[in-house]
């Protein structure tokens, strides 16, 4: 097959694989059927929607996603027990909520949106805003004693690696 032809037919082939796993949970069985249905999905959503996505992102390092997609699900379990702590146990006198403003070095919005999902999904964190220009994601902390620490938290652990896959 030429890789022309590749192209067309799988324009997004991580969407492709994808869309056959979304449809295979949301069934909620792992039949033939199942995922035939599920990869006739992956092949036809792609393939209409391909014009939308002229400029869609290189994800340069493929592996590099998939391990942080097993960070980010790590540290969301790592944060779910760190806000129940501070439910439970922290006295609201005793918290330190905080805006923290973090300079961003990713310029692909596909990067900066990942690294605003991340932040919110991460319980403790949400992503506010993002500056017009896109070079800074204002995020509020729900115990951040030291805002300079959240800051380079998420530059070192989220924004480096976003920056090795899409840049």
């Amino acid at each position: 097959m030429s890789r022309r032809l590749a192209r067309k037919l799988l324009p997004h082939p991580m969407l492709s694989a994808l869309l056959v796993v979304v449809w295979s949970l949301l069934i909620n069985d792992l039949t033939l059927g199942t995922a035939v249905f599920g990869a006739i999905l992956g092949l036809l959503i792609p393939i209409s929607t391909a014009a939308y996505w002229p400029d869609r992102p290189k994800i340069t390092r493929p592996w590099r996603l998939l391990s942080y997609m097993g960070i980010v699900i790590w540290d969301i379990i790592v944060a779910n027990v760190q806000v129940a702590m501070i439910v439970l146990f922290k006295r609201n006198a005793d918290m330190a909520p905080n805006w923290v403003v973090i300079p961003l070095e990713l310029r692909t919005p596909e990067a900066i949106t990942m690294l605003a999902g991340t932040i919110t999904l991460t319980p403790g964190t949400v992503s506010a805003d993002l500056s017009a220009d896109g070079a800074a994601l204002l995020v509020h902390a729900l115990d951040a004693p030291d805002p300079d620490a959240v800051r380079d938290e998420i530059k070192s652990r989220y924004e480096r690696r976003l920056k090795e896959i899409f840049e």
